[in-house]
């Protein structure tokens, strides 16, 4: 692994590197972590997001196993990923029946499943279709992995988390420590946006993103960038625009041939590292991610910087102060962030 200095909230830590380009974040000095055999399985592997992940797990040097699961086509993506010379073991899983196998004895789960979006689609507009994916695939994890960490990519992520940690309560194997929604992409946006604002190298920049995973839901704290730097309120306004309505740009750039999937991989996949480096007792690991919550007084899920443990979720940190544009675009993302979450929660208990 590569390592290099970065600043993070006000601390010097230092960034971990396990293929070209995917980072995680850490603070504090780093130590000699032993890296045990993890088991990493990839749910929605033949997909737009799912093969660039795929190859950048295959990457990862603390990844051992690397479990590839669809309903098609994923023999291939395993075939042809298994052909880069890294000692990662890949073996492709197709269809329901071979659903359970891809599961069992994984460390880490990550469910990229589903349909993206198409122009004029939001987020919420997928729900009908993914979350009966997400419901399925997270009912097959709770019977077969138990005790792995979820982490969940598909879209409208407000409602999947929810869903999800529903599914797996019905199953008396919870553990809110364990789910995590992958609200990375908001974070790597966010610093590669203020970087070309300011001049900046990205390596030294960091955004806390907090709220959702979806339009006005999505809330940079540009107030708490590291290192610090200020923006008018015309150009907070603008920036926090450009950072909401970044993955419906790609959207309609793709012209109907996709979505957000390479960024989305990356992001994912720097979120993934920092989950295997919390697995293996690395101090120190902090990521945003939407979580279980009591951050927010009756907001059960929200997105707040973490630290991650050998466990998922060590601790959720508070939004920490927040400035005057930031405390109006809080309170009023909440009304849609709630109804996000109930509907989340309506469907799981409807569809039982």
């Amino acid at each position: 692994m590569l390592a290099q200095r970065q600043s993070v909230a006000g601390c010097t830590g230092l960034r971990r590197f396990s293929a070209p380009s995917v980072a995680t974040r850490s603070q504090g000095r780093r130590c000699a972590v032993r890296v045990e055999a993890r088991k990493v399985a990839l749910l929605g592997a033949a997909g737009g997001i799912g093969q660039p992940l795929a190859l950048l797990l295959k990457m990862n040097k603390m990844v051992t196993e690397l479990a590839l699961y669809d309903i098609a086509n994923v023999a291939g993506v395993a075939a042809d990923i298994s052909h880069c010379n890294t000692p990662v073991k890949v073996q492709a899983f197709t269809g329901a029946d071979e659903l359970a196998a891809a599961i069992k004895g994984a460390d880490l789960v990550l469910i990229p499943a589903g349909v993206p979006r198409k122009p004029g689609m939001t987020r919420d507009d997928l729900f009908n279709v993914n979350a009966g994916i997400v419901k399925a695939l997270v009912e097959a994890v709770g019977k077969n992995a138990p005790t792995a960490i979820i982490a969940i990519v598909t879209n409208p992520v407000n409602s999947t988390v929810p869903i999800a940690a529903e599914v797996l309560k019905k199953l008396g194997v919870y553990d809110p420590r364990k789910v995590l929604g992958v609200s990375t992409l908001d974070v790597v946006r966010s610093n590669t946006f203020v970087a070309e604002a300011r001049g900046l190298d990205t390596k030294d920049v960091d955004v806390p993103v907090i709220g959702g995973h979806a339009g006005t839901t999505i809330l940079p704290l540009l107030s708490q960038t590291t290192p610090p730097v200020t923006f008018s309120d015309a150009e907070k306004a603008a920036l926090t625009e450009k950072i909401q309505n970044a993955g419906t740009v790609v959207v309609e750039a793709k012209a109907g041939k996709g979505s957000a999937t390479l960024s989305m991989a990356y992001a994912a996949a720097r979120m993934a590292e920092s989950l295997l480096l919390g697995l293996s007792g690395e101090p120190n690991i902090y990521e945003c991610s939407y979580v279980q919550s009591d951050v927010v007084p009756g907001v059960p899920y929200f997105a707040t910087k973490i630290l991650l443990g050998p466990n998922g979720v060590a601790k959720v940190l508070p939004t920490g102060p927040l400035d005057a544009f930031e405390t109006a675009a809080l309170e009023a993302m909440l009304p849609e962030l709630k109804a996000s979450i109930a509907k989340g929660v309506a469907f799981a208990n409807e569809s039982a």
